[in-house]
């Protein structure tokens, strides 16, 4: 649905839409009768921050099932004990995933495959760097290889697993995958054409931090609006969440911030951005309130959005 709502677009990526987004839109409630009881799902990037949250509100939700991937083993088990304590009815696992690497990618995939059910799929796992950091074993930018290299590769491996795991139940949903995108993909500086777009994701020269963010983002949507035409949402749902500015996460890594600038983007956070909670609810809305409607579309804000 997302390709027809062009009308909507011009004030959705005007710094005013923001503001009414952050400060005027609210948490709707998920429906009172569901339940994912008996449902399994897997969460990328869920040790910490909107990640951990997500877990914590699908598990209330009744969820039995659920996969904690992440790349530290120390810190998946800290979160899943967690959740273990607070639910303890429910089974987790931590399984690693590492974005930055293709193996581990695959080796995750594979792993998945050993699942009798899959019905949820979150990839959460992003991040932004502050300075140029190349990986060696691929030769890509961290932003772009986790924000958009790798989770484009981990979708694609996890589809056909997704529909070979799907209930046969009567009535039962297809699986939903959806990633955790960002509206900074309305503010990215427009890439040089008539050459290669990727390399332009890896060019040390006039890196900024946001600037490589918001490009990766907009490649993240562009790729999963044009997957979902590949893919029936009879067999899997896919689609892209928003959770909006959210303060109080461990988003953009542990470098101490010292700036004027940063300074500055501090105060803009924790005045604009919304609770973890909040912006989690936007998150299970896209995974478990919407449907077949949302194939291939921006879910932000608890909509559909252009």
């Amino acid at each position: 649905m997302s390709q027809y709502l062009e009308s909507r677009a011009a004030f959705e990526s005007h710094f005013v839409g923001f503001l009414y987004r952050q400060w005027l839109m609210y948490p709707k409630p998920i429906p009172r009768a569901t339940t994912l009881k008996g449902q399994t799902a897997i969460v990328t990037g869920a040790n910490s921050g909107l990640g951990y949250e997500t877990a914590r509100q699908l598990l209330q939700l009744g969820l039995t099932h659920l996969i904690v991937g992440v790349r530290s083993q120390a810190r998946g088990d800290a979160a899943a004990a967690k959740l273990r304590d607070e639910f303890p009815g429910s089974k987790i696992w931590v399984w690693i995933v590492d974005m930055v690497s293709y193996d581990s990618v695959t080796a995750f995939a594979r792993r998945c495959e050993t699942l009798p059910r899959i019905d949820i799929v979150l990839l959460n796992a992003g991040l932004i760097s502050i300075e140029f950091t190349l990986i060696k074993a691929t030769q890509h930018e961290q932003t772009g290889q986790v924000n958009y290299l790798s989770t484009a590769l981990l979708t694609v491996l996890l589809l056909p697993i997704l529909k070979s795991k799907k209930s046969s139940s009567p009535g039962a949903q297809p699986p939903r995958l959806s990633v955790v995108a960002s509206d900074t993909f309305y503010w990215a500086p427009p890439f040089k054409t008539g050459g290669p777009v990727l390399p332009q994701l890896d060019e040390i020269e006039g890196f900024a931090p946001m600037k490589v963010y918001s490009r990766s983002k907009l490649l993240q949507m562009m790729f999963f609006s044009r997957l979902a035409e590949q893919v029936n949402a009879d067999d899997v749902v896919v689609n892209v969440c928003n959770p909006g500015l959210c303060r109080d996460t461990s988003f953009g890594g542990s470098k101490k911030q010292t700036s004027l600038g940063d300074v500055i983007f501090w105060f803009f956070i924790n005045i604009n951005g919304r609770t973890v909670k909040a912006g989690t609810s936007a998150v299970v809305d896209a995974l478990v309130a919407k449907g077949a409607e949302s194939h291939g579309s921006y879910v932000s804000d608890w909509s559909i959005q252009p």
